[in-house]
Parts: structure tokens; sequence; C-alpha cells
């Protein structure tokens, strides 16, 4: 099966992410389009197994296998994690659904590291440009911005919300170069300080709900196990045949 057909008949969640998901849309904008896709059960039995992940088809569309997006989700990815939360969901099939309804299974103070080595990388690659160039690359400098905000407000509330807000002109002056370097690290540092007081004291539990997630995949993957597919017909035929087994 080739990966465009896992992502265009097997998609089970499908949603807008980027600049338009956070609130930070101009003129222009792309639209990044992220998906989660469930390979079927079949498709495991082979020695080639199904991708974890495909580009494409369209531009500037990325799509996860379900068992990979769950793995990175219960890491605290902070792309993964912003993902499930986006307010422009495009498709959810019932499985997509349940996906979406296990958003707080993913949850936890785990956030605190991964959002802040994350944004420790981004951080680290401005102060090259700026150093290099005089000038961090500014809308960089915005998405780590927003980052760090939601980062620090999902530590104070427990709950992820991607798009900005009022925050959406302050970040749009960053991405215009209209706030100085010097603004935006005292920015970025007095956020990821926030951040840090915040963690010790969240409503977040300590760790996600893995036991809640898997048996949701392992569901999944019966499910589709059930269902008629092209490579299990082969399989049931060759051993009615007597071809598996036989010395």
């Amino acid at each position: 099966m080739r990966p465009e057909t896992l992502v265009g008949d097997h998609t089970i969640y499908a949603c807008v992410m980027g600049s338009r998901a956070f609130g930070l849309a101009t003129e222009g904008s792309d639209t990044d389009r992220r998906g989660v896709f469930l390979a079927p059960t079949p498709l495991f039995w082979r020695f080639e197994k199904p991708p974890t992940h495909v580009e494409g088809p369209a531009e500037e569309q990325f799509s996860w296998e379900l068992e990979r997006f769950c793995e990175l989700a219960l890491r605290a990815n902070p792309n993964i994690l912003e993902c499930l939360h986006s307010p422009l969901v495009e498709h959810a099939d019932a499985t997509g659904r349940e996906l979406l309804s296990l958003r707080g299974a993913f949850l936890s103070r785990r956030v605190h590291e991964t959002f802040t080595r994350y944004a420790h990388g981004q951080r680290r690659r401005l102060e090259a440009d700026v150093r290099a160039h005089g000038a961090p690359r500014w809308k960089h400098a915005m998405h780590l911005l927003r980052l760090l905000i939601s980062a620090r407000d999902l530590l104070r509330t427990g709950a992820l919300t991607i798009d900005v807000g009022e925050e959406r002109e302050p970040l749009l002056a960053v991405k215009r170069g209209e706030v100085s370097w010097s603004e935006v690290e005292s920015w970025m540092i007095r956020l990821t300080e926030e951040g840090a007081r915040a963690a010790p004291r969240s409503p977040l539990p300590e760790e996600p709900d893995r036991r809640r997630v898997e048996d949701f995949l392992v569901r999944a993957r019966r499910a589709s196990a059930l269902q008629a597919d092209p490579y299990d017909e082969v399989v049931q035929g060759v051993v009615r045949g007597g071809g598996v087994g036989q010395d």
C-alpha cells in the first residue's frame, strides 16, 4: 500500500496547524495540514512495516501513523500535543473523535521539560543568527515566544490553548521586526521563569495516562484487523491452501 493511499484512505484525524491555528495568520500565510492515519492491521504482518509518518501528498501536509503519534504525545512532544488541540479540525471519524477525547490523557508535567528543551534549542539558533547577521529570524522569534506563552499557561491551568488571543498584535510586531532583540530576549527570559515557577504547582499529573492510551490503540488495531482487507484475503487463501506451516 502506497503512503499516499494510507493518508487518503485511512486518515482518522486531520487539522490545520501553523499560523492559522495559532491566530497569527496574515495575508499570504501558508495552510499547514497535519493528520493521523491508522494503518490496516494486516500490513503489520509483513516484513516491511507501514511507515510511521508520511509527508504529503499535498504541499504543507504531514501525517503520522496512530501508534507513532501516540508515542510522541505521551513523551509530551510540543508539535504533537498542539496538533491534538488545533481549533481547526478538518476531519475526525469515530476513531479520530476518540483520540481527541483522550487529549487530557497525554498531558502531564513532562511538558515543562520538553517544551523548555525545545525552546532552548530554538533560542540558541536565534542567538546564532544575531551573532552572524545582527538580527534573528523574526518569524522564528515570534513563534518561540508563542510556544513559551502556551507552555506557561498550560502549566498554570492544565489546559493547552494554542490560539494566542490578545497576544496576537504584540507577537506580530515581533514578526515585523518592530521590537528590539533585547526586548524580545527579556520577554523570553520572563516567560521561561514564569513557566518554571508554575511547574511545581501545576494541576497537571506527574505522568500521562499511558494505560488508557494503550487500551485505545489496541482496540483500534483489533477493529482494523476485523475489517476486510485485500492483503488479509491473500493470507487467508494461502493458509487454506496449505501454504503456511508446511516444511
